[in-house]
């Protein structure tokens, strides 16, 4: 069985991106599936928020090994072979993304646009509401991406699905 990478961008690589590839390392273990998931950002903080680790830790996510981390370890000729790149930040989506390398050329590339969290006001819980409910939409995102099935889907397809998915 072939690993399906999936790799999710935002500019920071601290709140959306990490609870995506918290959530979707999470359902892949819990659903047995060959997906492999990874985050990284344009200008990462080389810090993961810490609102971001407690949801996680929270939904009893394993969050050993999340970090923020540069796209550009994703960008060289040892780097994971990715079947999609999803940017969860406008700014990640505008910008031009370095070359990644997929399974069979290039891998799709779309846009699931989410509210910063880490934006929210108010006070300590209101903050911790906005990084909760944002790691409920992302997980269930996560699970629609996961039962799909990815093996069999070409490129276009896995590219137009994964837009309507976003859109959801």
């Amino acid at each position: 069985m072939t690993t399906t990478g999936i790799l999710i961008l935002c500019t920071h690589n601290s709140a959306r991106s990490v609870l995506a590839e918290g959530m979707l390392a999470h359902w892949a273990r819990r659903l047995e599936s060959n997906v492999r998931a990874y985050s990284a950002g344009s200008t990462p903080s080389g810090r993961v928020h810490p609102l971001a680790l407690e949801v996680l830790a929270a939904a009893g996510v394993d969050c050993a090994g999340l970090r923020s981390k540069s796209w550009d370890a994703f960008a060289g000729p040892d780097a994971p072979p990715l079947a999609a790149v999803i940017t969860v930040c406008d700014n990640a989506a505008a910008e031009t993304c370095p070359v990644f390398h997929g399974v069979a050329g290039r891998p799709v590339r779309v846009h699931w646009g989410y509210p910063d969290p880490s934006a929210a006001g108010g006070d300590e819980q209101e903050r911790r509401r906005a990084f909760e409910l944002t790691r409920q939409a992302i997980g269930y995102r996560m699970l629609q991406l996961l039962a799909l099935p990815l093996e069999d889907l070409t490129p276009p397809e896995l590219q137009s699905i994964l837009q309507y998915v976003g859109t959801t």
